[in-house]
């Protein structure tokens, strides 16, 4: 599985329809897409579902007022459940064969086991993989029943490029919104091992409040270099946050990647509580996206936005590091990385 910044072909996003993923607070969410999308679009090419005509001409309207290139825009009629592409999205990865191909690897999805309304959402993968004619591998496990596939979001992971992959225990081992009742550690870090060519599997404890995933590793943790990772830190004590981010960060500190060299670990400040409706939102800078010649990421009108763009901007001094305002967003439950999916780039998909 490549890194997130390795170059990619296009960023694959749903347009928001969906009114129900934020409640009372739809009206600005399609306009903060397109100031994602103009800065996307600059940079490489954008990959848009949308489910009908209807919706494809209301996301052209705003795009278009928003001064996005639409001559770098791809709309795709498909129907979705919700926008959060990350999670329901093909896990691309490349082949080890002299053309260079990727081949999608599309996992079981069922809404973060959660959620009753996945079964569009579920079908988009193979979508994707059949638009940009790549193998699709779907990753199973023998059981007594016959083969069994597998849940996995791709919010659940992040790895460095070079096999060594963070999750979380809370994620993917917890009884609380179990994606694979059943599957153990060694089980799962056998399925990386050969569906993403992972060698280390760096396991984390516990995500921050408010994430409606039970433990994504999106928000606490991210790759931004082989040997360096940023981890989401929480410098109030009294805040729920501090602990469990604290004892992430020594895991960190105490891990090898795949040659069993210690990483390099950046702290990462948390915004301020970011509440709505009496409710504490999952607000982290963690959630950026690696664009090509970009990071996007979310800032929150907090005295530590700049603290947060500073740091990525010495991390990343080859892109430009933007900020994006995900303040009503958040209220959906993800920010930047949540809605993305990077499509790496390779020969044949270049002329998908």
């Amino acid at each position: 599985m490549p890194a997130e910044w390795e170059p990619h072909a296009a960023t694959w996003l749903a347009w928001p329809h969906n009114r129900s993923d934020w409640p009372g607070k739809f009206q600005p969410i399609p306009w903060v897409y397109a100031e994602i999308v103009r800065h996307l679009s600059r940079n490489e090419r954008v990959e848009i579902i949308v489910g009908n005509n209807l919706v494809e001409e209301n996301a052209r309207k705003v795009l278009q007022t928003a001064g996005a290139s639409l001559e770098k825009v791809r709309f795709h009629r498909w129907a979705t459940d919700r926008v959060w592409t990350r999670d329901y999205g093909p896990i691309f990865v490349r082949e080890q064969t002299a053309e260079d191909r990727i081949a999608a690897t599309v996992w079981r999805f069922n809404a973060w086991a959660k959620y009753s309304d996945w079964q569009n959402d579920a079908t988009v993968a193979t979508r994707i993989a059949c638009q940009l004619r790549v193998p699709e591998v779907r990753p199973s496990l023998n059981a007594a029943e016959g083969p069994r596939q597998i849940v996995l979001e791709g919010g659940s992971i992040d790895v460095n490029g070079q096999g060594t992959l963070l999750t979380t225990e809370e994620c993917l081992l917890s009884s609380v919104q179990q994606r694979n009742p059943g599957v153990g550690r060694e089980q799962l870090e056998k399925l990386f091992s050969e569906y993403l060519g992972i060698k280390k599997v760096i396991w984390l404890g516990r995500g921050i409040v408010g994430d409606d995933t039970h433990g994504h590793v999106d928000d606490i943790a991210r790759f931004v270099a082989p040997d360096t990772v940023v981890a989401a830190v929480e410098l109030n004590s009294s805040d729920p946050n501090y602990a469990p981010l604290q004892q992430n960060r020594q895991r960190l500190k105490s891990s090898t990647d795949q040659r069993g060299q210690r990483l390099q670990v950046v702290d990462l400040p948390m915004p301020g509580p970011v509440s709505f409706r009496g409710r504490r939102l999952p607000a982290s800078y963690a959630n950026f996206y690696i664009a090509d010649n970009l990071v996007l990421v979310p800032t929150f009108n907090d005295k530590n936005d700049r603290l947060a763009l500073n740091i990525l901007s010495d991390l990343f001094p080859d892109r430009g590091v933007v900020g994006i305002y995900c303040g009503d967003l958040i209220w959906g439950f993800g920010a930047i990385h949540c809605l993305t999916q990077q499509q790496p780039a390779a020969a044949q998909t270049n002329k998908a």
